[in-house]
Order: structure tokens, then sequence, then C-alpha cells
């Protein structure tokens, strides 16, 4: 097989199989990367005969095949729909690969693999993914191309054989460009025919519906992208207010907090009294597969799919994709409207362990005894009493014993989020005041075009609701021990605080935080602008900026679409002439032009010599010595090298007679035969 066929091979099917490693099992990976190792080495190393070779080679595909076959089978109990179904091709694929013999197989395989790396979008279609994509059809592209051409000789090694492929056809997609961006801006946006069903549990990333301490802190230690808030900059709350509720968590064992069912029942959204100020804003997730949607408190969705709970979480009541941004509206900070809580809400937030964390109880019982069992008073002197106890806000808390909150408050007294709610919730509890923990994100930063709001990871967060007076209040005790956490955000907190990360290893740590804080602002704001741009663009936006220059109708489209493709193609045709012209020389472009004089009959054939031309049109005139002078002259310039002005120039003039001689022949014959 040529070397650079070769590469193109393991090339395309390396990436192919970059751009699954997020989306199949891990075993999977490990499967398909033995078969690509396998078709490295296959033509590397000699055996003792070609039918041991064969027969060996033989077995090994055909033991990763039904390896492989068994992986997706014991995954997806499946061998249909999108992820077993993208699967299984990838596997018959890679099996492809290693039984590849002849042109043919190989014309196959290329094919092949230019359908799969379209099927990836299946999977996502962020930008990276199309960049895997189209480097793997450059590559296909270059092997069907090497293939074509692999007939003949050049001496040039096989990377060097597929740098010059590379450009050729990189100059083809070039070319093709311009086309791809008429159609894609005019040619009508139709809605899709059917919808490919995505299971729900793909891809979750970020927020889980419970909660143990040491989540949120790994969680908070990934600066990616979580989400993205669209609308106007000017009216979004002010930071302390940036609290992007995801769900609430009402029942707690001992170690994890969960959510009861009563929170997931649904809110009459018409019965919910709204303000005469609402801020309009939409949300856009970065993983399009998080069940839940993060906003602001006191938020409600302003489009159908999705519902309200009564806890104030919003969810899809459909499970879609979703790529579009999510209307929702902000219904302001403060809360008028009273929250009764039913019997099961009440035993729900008041529950706890009666054996577990007894001084922490013992903790809680006192300071409400001198509180004069006055709840306000009694949260204000708790929160005073995380201040005065020396406790610290990092990452890396250490782990804790059975009785975690007895641990947390009187020995470690250094933790996360997750620890302050966590134990601000059960010091509540312990006294009769219903509580509860809510898990979200708080803060953010502005997006280097000030133009959205980006929340990452490391922003989410933890925080702590009470039931007072018939209305749910927001506490924060992290605020207490980390204010700049809340005023400046998490991003800013760690720059400032590198002790945060935790242990020695902060110092070397942050460094690491650092660049990866950078090179992430600007990947997502570069798959925002692709999402937003490509993806996101639909018939709506289509319409949107069409009718701004009147063009409102079908019908203007496809003249738009005609008289486009008619100008690209003679802008085309005029560079190509351009370029022919350009690199002619001054003897081929005065041949040229006495060429183009001539009937079809007397042009230059393609096995004639120059000399054998002009001794063929000299047997149409009487004037033979001026062909021959001709002749003479073109001698002189292409091999006695005299390539002045002067004599090409004389040239022209004796081409001149020449052709007009031949003219007047031919006029005369034609009046001849009249």
């Amino acid at each position: 097989m040529n070397r650079a066929i070769q590469i193109s091979i393991i090339l395309s099917l390396s990436l192919i199989l970059v751009a699954q490693l997020a989306f199949i099992p891990i075993a999977l990976s490990l499967v398909f990367l033995c078969m690509i190792l396998n078709l490295v080495v296959k033509d590397r190393y000699t055996i003792a005969t070609t039918h041991i070779k064969f027969f060996i080679f033989k077995c090994v595909k055909i033991f990763s095949v039904i390896f492989a076959l068994g992986i997706i089978y014991l995954n997806y109990k499946t061998f249909l729909g999108v992820d077993a179904g993208m699967a299984v091709l990838a596997a018959f694929l890679y099996a492809k690969a290693l039984e590849t013999k002849n042109k043919r197989d190989l014309i196959i395989l290329f094919n092949f693999a230019l359908f799969v790396s379209a099927g990836l979008f299946l999977y996502s279609q962020s930008i990276w993914m199309a960049l895997l994509v189209f480097s793997c059809l450059v590559s296909c592209l270059v092997g069907l191309y090497r293939i074509q051409t692999s007939q003949f000789e050049q001496n040039m090694s096989g990377f060097q054989l597929l740098k010059t492929d590379i450009q050729h056809i990189l100059k083809v997609i070039a070319l093709a460009v311009p086309f791809f961006i008429l159609l894609f801006l005019f040619f009508p946006r139709l809605p899709p025919l059917w919808q490919i069903p995505v299971a729900s549990s793909q891809g979750v990333t970020g927020m889980s519906d419970r909660m143990s301490p040491g989540e949120i802190a790994e969680l908070s230690q990934s600066s990616a992208l979580a989400f993205r808030i669209l609308g106007d900059m000017q009216q979004l709350p002010k930071r302390p207010e940036l609290y992007w509720r995801a769900i609430v968590l009402d029942q707690y064992d001992g170690t994890t907090w969960t959510s009861s069912e009563n929170n997931q029942q649904p809110q009459v959204i018409e019965n919910i009294k709204k303000p005469k100020w609402i801020w309009s804003y939409q949300y856009l997730a970065a993983d399009d597969h998080v069940q839940w949607v993060m906003a602001l408190e006191r938020s409600i969705p302003a489009q159908e799919y999705f519902q309200l709970h009564q806890d104030g979480a919003i969810t899809p009541t459909q499970m879609v994709q979703r790529t579009q941004p999510i209307k929702l509206q902000w219904l302001g900070s403060r809360i008028n409207d009273l929250e009764h809580l039913s019997k099961l809400e009440q035993d729900n937030n008041l529950n706890f362990i009666q054996s577990s964390d007894p001084q922490a109880q013992q903790l809680a019982r006192d300071i409400f005894t001198q509180s004069h069992q006055n709840p306000a008073v009694y949260i204000q002197r708790i929160l005073q009493w995380y201040q005065q106890n020396n406790f610290s806000y990092t990452l890396a808390p250490g782990k804790l014993g059975n009785n975690r909150i007895d641990t947390f408050l009187f020995q470690s007294k250094q933790g996360f989020c997750e620890h302050y709610a966590s134990s601000f919730a059960m010091l509540m509890r312990y006294v009769g005041i219903p509580a509860r923990v809510v898990l979200g994100y708080q803060g953010g930063q502005l997006a280097p075009d000030r133009q959205s709001w980006e929340v990452r990871q490391l922003d989410a967060h933890a925080w702590t609701e009470v039931y007072l007076q018939g209305k749910w209040h927001r506490y924060d005790p992290t605020f207490i021990i980390a204010p700049q956490r809340i005023d400046q955000g998490m991003q800013d907190y760690i720059s400032e605080q590198r002790l945060v990360l935790g242990g020695e290893g902060s110092t070397w740590r942050y460094p690491q935080y650092s660049m990866l804080k950078s090179f992430n602002i600007w990947s997502d704001y570069a798959s925002y602008q692709w999402q937003s741009k490509v993806v996101g663009y639909d018939a709506a936006k289509q319409n949107g900026w069409l009718e701004k220059f009147g063009l409102n109708s079908s019908y203007r489209y496809a003249l738009i679409l005609i008289f486009g493709t008619l100008f690209l193609g003679a802008i085309y045709f005029v560079v190509y002439r351009w370029n022919i012209s350009r690199n002619l020389s001054a003897l081929d472009k005065v041949i040229h032009s006495f060429s183009k004089s001539l009937s079809a009959e007397h042009k230059k054939m393609q096995s004639e010599t120059f000399q054998q031309w002009m001794l063929r049109l000299s047997a149409f005139s009487d004037r033979t010595h001026v062909f021959e002078q001709v002749n003479t002259v073109f001698q002189k310039i292409m091999y006695l090298e005299q390539k002045d002005s002067t004599m090409i120039s004389f040239l022209e003039k004796l081409l001149k007679e020449c052709a007009t001689e031949l003219k007047v022949i031919e006029k005369t014959c034609q009046d001849t035969k009249k």
C-alpha cells in the first residue's frame, strides 16, 4: 500500500476516535485504538510466511470486531439507536481498514469514513466537533486523491506527498467555500423532517440531584463553561443577587442531601403575581442535555415545553436537544406573597437523625435558648458564631468522620460552600426552624464581547433557605466566611486567595488554573459564536436579517441563489483566464494569439511540434517561405536564447502575415465553391 494512503487512513481513523472518546465507553475506545495500532504495524514487521501473517491478522480482526460488538451490547443493550448505531458503524469501519487489499477497498473505506465522520454531528454540533469532522474530511479527500495519482511516479517521501496533497485539497475546498456560504445564507431554512431522540442520561455534567460533602468542591475546580446568559447586561442584577437556582435538597441521611418528590410538583405559572417591571433574559446551556435550567431566583419560563416546580426549579417537559436559548423572566428579588407549607413539607424540612452530631445539637439548643427562642435573633447569633470561630474557606477540607456536622463545626473548621450550607441548615432544624439546601451557581463574569454573562463550573454553589414568617428566606453562610467569594466571584477570589485551592500544591495548581481560565474564556466565546451564528441560524434568524434588505419573498431567495451562483462562476472564469494569461511568456502569448485567430482546421494539434505545424500550414499557401521564416525565427528564440523584444516583435509580425494569408486562401476557396 502507498505510504501516503496509509497515513491518510490512520489519520482519518484517529480523528474519528478522538471525536468519539467523550461519547463511547472507555473499553470500546481501547479496542478501536488497538485496531488502529494493528493497522500501523501490519506492514512493518515480517512474519515467517505470508500465509501465517494473513491468518494472524484475520484472527485479530475477527476477535476485535466480536469484542467491540460485545462491549456495545453490554453498554447499550441494543445495536440500534444513535449511540449504539454509531458505535457499530465505527467498529465496522475499523474492521474494514484492516482488510483493505486493492483500490476498490480503499475507495469504499474512505467513503465509509466520510459517512461515519458526518454522523459524529449526532453526538455534538460544537465548533470543536466541526473542526475534527473537517480535518477528517480533508484526510479522506487526500486519501481518495492519492489513490487516483498513485500510479504516477513521484520522487517524494510519504509525508512530502501528504503535504502536497493537502495543499491541493485545501485549494479545492477553498474554491467551494463561497458556494457553501451562499447556500448557507440564502437557501430556505426548512424545519427537520424528523428528530432523533437522544438519551436523557447522555453527557450530563455539572449539577446532580444529590449533594455530599466534597462534590461541589470537585466541580468548582473546573473552569469549564456551565451556561451563558443573554439579554440586556445593563439590567443584570448586582452580583450579590446572582444566585442561579438549580434544585432544592430537603432530605438528609447524615451523609447525603437529596430532594423529595414533593419538590417536583409543578406550579401554575398563571397564578404567580407578576410585578410591573420584569427582566427578560435567555439561558443557553453549555451542555444541552443538562436536566435543569439554571435561572435566577424568582424566575419563570416564558416559552412552552418548560415547567416551574414547587421548589423553583425549571425543567423541560420534552426530552429534546436544546441548542437554542431558553426564554426566561425574572420577577425581581422582592418576595411579597406568602408560601404555606403543608404538613409533609414541614416534616421534610425539619427532619434530622436524633442520634447523630450531638455536639452540634447541643450548640443549637444553647444558642437558641440564649436568643430567647427568637428565630431571627438565633439566625444572627449562629452567623456570628461562624465568624468568631476561625472557620476557613477551602476546596480541600479533608475527610469528615461519621458525625460530619460535628467534625466540621468543632474539629476541621475548613470547608467549602456545601459544608457551610449543610451545617447551617441542620443547626436550624435542630431547634425546629424549617430549612433546606439549594444547589446552583453564584456569580459569573461578562463575556469578552460584554454582550453576555458566562457562568462556569467553578461558580457552583450551595446555600440555605430558612422558612420564617410564612416565606422562604435565603441565607448564605459562605458570605460570612469568605465575603469576597460572593462580592467578586469565584474566579477573582481564587486569583487573590490562591490557598483556597488547598494544600501544598496550591502554588503550582494556581498557574495551571490561570492558564485554563484564559483558554476556556476564549474557547467558550468561540463556541458561543459558532453556536449562535452557525448552528443556531434558523428560519427566524434568516428571515430577520434578510427582511432588513427587503428580501421577504422565497422568489427573491431563488433569484439571489441563481444570480449569485452565476456571479461566482463568472468570477472564477475570469480569474482562471487571468491566471493562464499571467503565467504565459511573451512568446507563448504571441503564439496563442496567432492560434486563436485561425479556424479550427488550422489550429495546432496536440501531437504536433511547432515546426510540423508550420509545415502543415505552408501546404495551404504559395508563400511557403513566410512559414519557413516563422519557423526559423521561432527556433532562434527557443534554442539560441534570442528572446529579446525585437525578435518576438518580428515573429509576431510574421505570424500576422501568415494569418492574413490563410484567411485570404479560405475566402478564395469559399468564393470558388459558390
